[in-house]
C-alpha cells in the first residue's frame, strides 16, 4: 500500500501518518522503518525532530537519517518480511536536494522519484509525508518559488503513483483518492 499525506504545519499529519503505517503494518510490526530527512539546523529544528523521536517511541520504529539521495537508504527484508516505511518528509528532502551543494540541485525532482520507486520495489507499505506550501496567496522570491514549483511536480507524482491521497486538516483526514483507512 502506497500513501501519501499532506497537510499544513501543525495539522496533525506525523501522528495520523504514524498510526496509519501502524494499522497497515499489523499489530506483528518488527520491520518499521522512519525514514528523517530534517536536518538539525538550530534550535527549532531540534526541538521537532526531538518531538518527532518522543512520538514514535515504543512504536517499533527504527530510524534512518537521510537527508539527500533518498534511493542510498538500506534496509532489509525481516523473517521474510518486507518493511513498512514512514517517509517525513517530503518538503525537507526537497529542500536538501535542491539546495545543499552535495544535493542533486536541477534534478531534484528526478533524483527523489527515482528514491520513491526505490521504496516501492523494496517495501510492503510505504507512507509519505507531504507539506500543504501552495494555499496561502503570498508571492515569494524567485528561490522560494522555484522551490514550491518542484515540491508541487513531486506532490503531483505522488499523487498519480499512490493508492491513497489524503490530507489532514485538523487532525482530521479528507480523502481525495481512496481512503478511508
Amino acid at each position: 500500500m502506497f500513501v501519501t499525506v499532506t497537510g499544513g504545519s501543525g495539522s496533525g499529519k506525523s501522528e495520523y501518518s504514524e498510526n496509519l503505517l501502524l494499522k497497515l503494518d499489523g499489530n506483528e510490526g518488527g520491520n518499521r522503518i522512519y525514514i528523517a530527512t530534517m536536518e538539525p539546523f538550530g534550535e527549532e529544528s531540534i526541538r521537532r525532530i526531538k518531538r518527532h523521536r518522543a512520538m514514535r517511541r515504543g512504536k517499533g520504529f527504527e530510524t534512518a537519517e537521510c537527508y539527500i539521495n533518498l534511493k542510498s537508504v538500506a534496509f532489509s527484508d525481516k523473517n521474510g518480511k518486507k518493511p513498512s516505511v514512514l517517509l517525513e518528509c517530503m518538503s525537507n528532502l526537497t529542500a536538501n536536494e535542491l539546495y545543499r551543494e552535495d544535493g542533486a540541485g536541477e534534478q531534484a525532482v528526478e533524483e527523489i522519484l527515482t528514491g520513491i520507486d526505490m521504496l516501492l520495489s523494496r517495501t510492503e507499505n510505504l507512507v509519505v509525508v507531504t507539506n500543504e506550501v501552495f494555499s496561502d496567496g503570498i508571492h515569494y522570491g524567485d528561490s522560494t518559488e522555484y522551490y514550491r514549483k518542484l515540491l508541487g511536480k513531486i506532490n503531483r507524482e505522488l499523487a498519480s503513483r499512490c493508492d491513497v491521497y489524503v490530507e489532514v486538516v485538523y487532525s482530521i483526514p479528507v480523502y481525495y483518492k481512496g481512503g478511508p483507512l
